[in-house]
Parts: C-alpha cells; sequence; structure tokens
C-alpha cells in the first residue's frame, strides 16, 4: 500500500542484508525523464505498462531489495517476474497509521483525496495476502519491522 514504509524499509534492509537497493519508481523516473505524477497525465495504463517493462529488467539483476509501487500487484506478470528471483514480502500497515502521515502530493492515484486510499486498500489486499512470501505488519518501531522481516527472511530461500 502506499505509505506503508516500502522505500524507507527496503532501504535499511538492504544496507543490514548488504544488498544493492532499487525503488522500482525511482527507476521508471529515471528511465522515462518524467516523474510519476508526469507520466501518469498519459494515463494510468501507459504508467503501468512502464512499470511492467521496468520490473521486468528489475528482477533480472540480483540480489537486490527491491521496493515496488503499490499497484504492482495488479499485473500478474510483475508478480511472476519478482518471484522468479526472488521473495515478495508484503508489508500491512494499519490505515490509520497511514493516513495520519501519507503526503499525497506527488501520488496521482490520491489525488481525489486520503480517502481512496480505502478503495485501493479493498481492491489490493487480498491480491497482496495472495502473492506474498513473507508478511510483516509495519505498526512499530522501524527497526523492529525490520528484525522481523530478516528473521522471517532466515527460514525462506535466499
Amino acid at each position: 500500500m502506499p505509505g506503508c514504509g516500502k522505500s524507507t524499509i527496503g532501504k535499511l534492509l538492504s544496507e543490514k542484508l548488504e544488498l544493492d537497493f532499487c525503488d522500482v519508481d525511482e527507476y521508471i523516473e529515471k528511465k522515462e525523464g518524467l516523474t510519476i505524477p508526469q507520466i501518469f497525465k498519459y494515463g494510468e495504463s501507459y504508467f503501468r505498462k512502464v512499470e511492467e517493462i521496468s520490473v521486468a529488467e528489475i528482477s533480472k539483476t540480483f540480489p537486490k531489495v527491491i521496493s515496488t509501487g503499490g499497484g504492482v500487484v495488479l499485473n500478474s506478470k510483475n508478480i511472476d517476474n519478482l518471484k522468479e528471483n526472488g521473495i515478495i514480502i508484503f508489508i500491512e500497515r494499519p490505515l490509520e497509521k497511514i493516513i495520519s502521515d501519507l503526503d499525497i502530493s506527488g501520488r496521482p492515484l490520491l489525488k481525489e483525496g486520503i480517502e481512496k486510499i480505502y478503495t485501493l486498500y479493498n481492491e489490493r489486499i487480498e491480491l497482496y495476502k495472495k502473492y506474498c512470501d513473507i508478511e510483516v505488519v509495519n505498526d512499530r518501531k522501524i527497526e523492529d519491522t525490520i528484525e522481523s522481516i530478516k528473521n522471517k527472511l532466515e527460514g525462506a530461500r535466499l
């Protein structure tokens, strides 16, 4: 979900695991020479196609920690590419916490207002749970969430 801590947790986790880090949205912005809101002006379907191509490119370069956008689960090709060489982690964060500190500027899907987060959650929650290999809840200190991920990764394939 937007605002669950993917980028922050991903960066810190990559440092702990001594792996490279890649934020898919940053990769897309650099590749396209446009910000995410600028890309969305061409339509969400255009953005999703660029995202699909980018996820395919990024997922071939491993090992690394990849932070995706929350909508990556809407395309099964993204999931196939990410699962081919990796482990998908769903970071669940209570909606109240997301809403309390999410800056919606620069988030095209939330331009209608923060209330849209409920719609996105309801549309995506089952997909997040279906496709993840590991699920963690980010409702305490970020260091605790990272430690929880590390512990769960120890039991998973790396």
